[in-house]
């Protein structure tokens, strides 16, 4: 699931000028997983692998891979949690799967 206004980019620049200067760029393809969730306004930088069954919390910029089954949140988007059975009994904070 993809929520709106995420970018997902797989290309980007040299840093160094000199190679910039001529109009030299490069794409690096980035990798998601199924069953992943990526929330609101994620930007995903250029050779990322995102791993299944991830969960990118809204605005996160995501610099580095994030393994699978875990909460990534932040700027930069960094782990936050494991995904576990708690998830399996509440879906949003305090309210309960009925």
């Amino acid at each position: 699931m993809i929520a709106p206004n995420v970018t997902i980019t797989p290309t980007g620049h040299p840093v160094d000028s000199s190679l910039r200067r001529p109009g030299n760029q490069f794409s690096i393809p980035v990798r998601i997983g199924n069953d992943v969730w990526i929330g609101s306004n994620v930007v995903i930088l250029p050779g990322i692998t995102i791993g299944d069954k991830a969960v990118i919390g809204a605005g996160s910029v995501v610099t580095h891979n994030i393994p699978e089954n875990v909460i990534a949140v932040g700027n930069p988007c960094r782990v936050l949690r494991n995904i576990n059975e708690h998830d399996k009994e509440f879906y949003y904070k305090n309210r309960r799967v009925e």
